[in-house]
């Protein structure tokens, strides 16, 4: 599958859908991103299970802002709708493919049991 471009209007949609979706951040005039587009879409191609989600920041300049995004590339991905990796920096093509295994192979069931259990944590410690 080839990359696709994220506005603001499509990002919300896009990252809640169901299944993992990657989205690199980045700007034509930045070098690490020139660097890091073909890795992005080779892994596109190599697995079209996955969404690839592209953010160009000139032109999206208020989602980026919205996203918190400081340094380009960075790349965000998404599980279920969930956040599940935000990091700066172009990857090697070997750390893209760990990364994306690494978020194969969660299970989303005790991700969001996890998250469920730091939010209470979190809430009994703010009624202290």
């Amino acid at each position: 599958m080839a990359t696709v471009d994220l506005t603001h209007q499509s990002f919300e949609t896009q990252i809640d859908k169901p299944g993992i979706t990657l989205v690199d951040f980045w700007a034509e005039w930045c070098g690490p991103c020139r660097m890091f587009g073909p890795i992005f879409e080779s892994a596109s191609e190599k697995y079209p299970e996955i969404t690839f989600g592209k953010v160009d920041t000139e032109a999206e300049q208020q989602l980026a802002g919205e996203a918190g995004i400081s340094s380009i590339p960075t790349l965000m991905v998404f599980r279920d709708g969930l956040l599940l990796y935000n990091s700066p920096g172009a990857l090697p093509a070997e750390a893209l493919d760990e990364i994306i295994t690494a978020v194969q192979g969660l299970n989303m069931d005790d991700v969001r049991a996890e998250i469920e259990k730091q939010t209470q944590q979190d809430q009994q410690q703010n009624q202290s």
